[in-house]
């Protein structure tokens, strides 16, 4: 559909603005309306709770003050009589499914990452023959945000029975041929005591280094991220950052939340990452929605990340309709090729365009 403001580019129908329209800014209102009806579906909170008087949660970005019987943004945390309970996400106990991936694998960073290659040709001392080992893939059922675009949002089924376990009991997982754990989701930012802790015991328990990443949303504590950045700093692993938007009130529109924290938490790793060249301890990400991140957004993205690194690698993946944007269309060739030389003008030099089997032939 056309955006019912301006009516000249294309707008998605549940939102009804363009990302040109958005960037002006004058929809704040109108853009806190929309995610409310998107999870009442899922049973959970609608908005992040504010109660002047609730417990405040420090675990990431939204910084919920939990009133009495509310539960946090994440659905995870409950006030229960003045007391803030976890009901997932800590050490005891974490809403998660975990399984082995076959290496190399198709990781968002297996294209600078050892583990990826097909051959056991890499200097990485760490390195075992690939043929031999696998990926320990952690997918947590829990999210900081409400992506209108998720490429995972089924997790969101399992709100009412999910999966849980304890960090040793995930940790047990990682066997003898395990090269690496990611974790992922949802997103780990909405449990990251459990992440922590569950690679931790895995380092503790493993005579072989094994590599600690993450693929996730970026908003959590900056402490908590920084704790993150060393696991993966000491084991060889990475840090995978997904961009959404480098606008903040498009960021707010498609994710209902802002990108602040992600961006502040992307410096402070990427600064971190500069000790060790090989392979790159941060790597960013961007899901080419059309209609919405389009040249401005790439490139405002793209300057962001050359500002701190120009050989930080960046990965441009293509959208698939999903969720509550399934009336979008494929993202097209023209516009990830589009996307590509817009970060090359902005001085990346270490671009990559994933999901190239999903892009679309036609541009719109």
């Amino acid at each position: 559909m056309r955006c019912r403001v301006c009516q000249k580019r294309m707008a998605a129908r549940i939102i009804g603005l363009c990302a040109e329209c958005l960037r002006q800014g004058n929809e704040t209102e109108f853009i806190a309306r929309i995610h409310p009806p998107t999870r009442r579906p899922f049973g959970l909170p609608e908005t992040v709770p504010a109660t002047p008087s609730g417990r405040k949660c420090n675990l990431c970005a939204n910084e919920c003050r939990i009133g009495p019987g509310q539960r946090g943004y994440c659905g995870l945390r409950e006030n229960v009589n003045g007391r803030l309970v976890s009901h997932a996400g800590v050490w005891q106990v974490g809403h998660v499914q975990w399984y082995y991936d076959p290496l190399p694998t198709n990781c968002v960073a297996s294209w600078v990452c050892p583990e990826g290659e097909t051959s056991d040709s890499s200097s990485d001392p760490r390195r075992r023959p690939w043929h031999r080992q696998h990926n320990l893939a952690v997918f947590y059922e829990a999210c900081t945000l409400n992506c209108l675009f998720c490429q995972n949002w089924t997790f969101r089924l399992a709100h009412q029975t999910p999966h849980a376990m304890s960090a040793a009991e995930l940790a047990s997982g990682a066997d003898d041929r395990t090269a690496c754990v990611c974790f992922f989701g949802g997103d780990p930012a909405a449990q990251m005591l459990h992440a922590l802790k569950t690679a931790e015991i895995v380092q503790q328990s493993h005579a072989q280094p094994v590599r600690i990443c993450w693929e996730t949303n970026g908003n959590m504590n900056p402490k908590l991220a920084r704790r993150a950045a060393e696991l993966s700093l000491r084991s060889g692993g990475c840090v995978k950052f997904d961009l959404k938007a480098g606008n903040d009130n498009i960021h707010r529109c498609l994710t209902g939340g802002s990108n602040r924290r992600t961006l502040e938490n992307f410096r402070m790793v990427a600064e971190m990452g500069k000790s060790r060249c090989q392979p790159p301890l941060v790597v960013a990400s961007t899901l080419l929605l059309p209609g919405y991140l389009d040249d401005v957004e790439i490139t405002t993205l793209a300057e962001f990340i050359a500002s701190i690194d120009p050989e930080i690698p960046y990965s441009l993946l293509a959208f698939h309709p999903d969720f509550y944007l399934q009336d979008l269309p494929t993202t097209s060739r023209a516009h990830a090729e589009r996307a590509l030389a817009r970060c090359r003008d902005a001085g990346l030099r270490n671009i990559h365009i994933g999901n190239r089997h999903l892009l679309g032939p036609v541009d719109y």
